[in-house]
């Protein structure tokens, strides 16, 4: 038996061949992650001979290149969480942290975990597209809050309160009509200067052109908070120009997140599980897509209990000795990304209040103990993704029998 360790970084990869008894058939060498490369990799992993295994962490998205390419050339391949590979002893008190050291570390732990890799399978290229974008929606979303909160900064110098006049009604577009609003009136005396009639006419206009709910109680109020504030910048082009930029900018970003929106919804519904995950309370339009993004084909995991722990929403026991841990913080050693969209459905699942929901009953019992907001929120998600794994995995494998499949 050999292994193989690949310790991946960004281009390329340092690799280690090893084989039980400490014998190092290969010392560490680079690899580039180039189609020649790639291909001199497997070309010499070939003439080695003999029951061969690579193993490489599972760093970012640096590991597929590599990974597809053996995997192609018929070798097994497993790709391991870095967190595993990280905790694991090399048998040597000394911290060396060299990317030829560290290949050696992955060939060993190959060799010591040998019976229990597990093959990588090349995944659905719908489930990797669909995870893809929900990434990218999420650091979308980071970037609108950030220009949202840098508009309402501009605002308070020109037109403040301008935020709160209207309720977060949104277009089909995905625009605000506060947002649209403040580029027409992008300045207090853009309302004050006119008298009530003249600016109800303009706004009843503005409402028409843009598609928006128009009533004359709006407008009159809108005027009197204009008259009532006080502007720090004064009226002119260049400050027309700061608040019309910013507001463009962030439009920009919520026509991209509309776009990205219905991709996801687009992806999602072509996987299997599609309908029995939005029947669960709390997976929307958006935590839905989110939802079967981050746990992709749920039957890799072995158990409800290997989810909880990929979510990072488990709390291990600790005890030693006499001494046995009763309160213990979850292990946040998973996935941040699941976790996010867990406290999302589990908020909405308190917001509904529906006493037939098991996650709302069991969070509800935990808050009725005096339990706090996020001891029992994330115990929600914990229950909510055990109830996800039994629902899920069952309707595919309801699938494979009637269709033949083997998962």
């Amino acid at each position: 038996m050999t292994a193989v360790g690949i310790d991946v970084s960004k281009g390329k990869s340092t690799v280690a061949v090893r084989r039980p008894g400490g014998e190092i058939v290969m010392m560490p060498f680079t690899v580039l992650h180039t189609a020649e490369g790639l291909a001199e990799l497997t070309n010499t992993l070939r003439s080695i001979g003999g029951e061969i295994r690579v193993v490489m962490e599972h760093t970012g998205m640096y590991w597929r290149p590599i990974a597809l390419a053996l995997k192609e050339g018929g070798f097994f391949v497993s790709v391991v969480n870095a967190m595993l590979i990280h905790d694991f002893s090399d048998n040597s008190i000394r911290k060396v942290k060299t990317d030829r050291a560290d290949s050696l570390k992955i060939a060993n732990y190959a060799l010591t975990f040998w019976q229990d890799l597990r093959d990588y399978s090349v995944e659905d290229e719908t489930r990797q597209m669909l995870k893809i974008q929900s990434r990218l929606y999420e650091r979308t979303l980071n970037s609108s809050i950030a220009l949202r909160n840098g508009l309402i900064s501009l605002l308070d110098q020109t037109f403040p309160g301008a935020n709160k006049l209207f309720d977060e009604q949104r277009t089909k577009a995905g625009h605000i009509k506060w947002v649209d609003f403040v580029r027409r009136f992008w300045h207090k005396d853009c309302v004050a200067a006119s008298s009530l009639s003249t600016f109800a006419d303009t706004f009843q206009k503005w409402c028409k052109r843009t598609g928006y709910h128009y009533s004359l109680s709006d407008a009159e109020r809108i005027h009197g908070i204009a008259r009532n504030s006080v502007a720090t910048l004064t009226k002119n082009d260049s400050t027309k120009l700061i608040i019309t930029q910013a507001v463009d900018s962030l439009n920009a970003v919520y026509d991209t997140l509309q776009i990205l929106r219905s991709e996801m919804q687009h992806l999602a519904s072509m996987l299997p599980e599609y309908e029995v995950v939005m029947a669960m309370q709390g997976a929307g339009p958006i935590t839905g897509p989110q939802l079967m993004a981050e746990i992709g084909d749920v039957r890799r995991f072995t158990s409800k209990g290997a989810l909880v722990a990929f979510a990072g929403v488990d709390a291990p026991p600790f005890q030693s000795g006499t001494f046995d841990s009763k309160s213990r913080h979850v292990s946040k050693r998973g996935s941040p990304h699941l976790r996010r969209v867990l406290f999302t459905i589990c908020s909405v699942i308190l917001q509904h209040s529906d006493p037939e929901n098991a996650v709302f009953q069991f969070m509800d019992r935990k808050r009725a103990e005096g339990k706090h907001f996020y001891v029992y929120t994330v115990a929600g998600g914990a229950k909510f993704l055990r109830i996800y794994y039994a629902k899920v995995k069952e309707y595919l494998n309801t699938i494979d029998s009637q269709t033949g499949c083997v998962a």
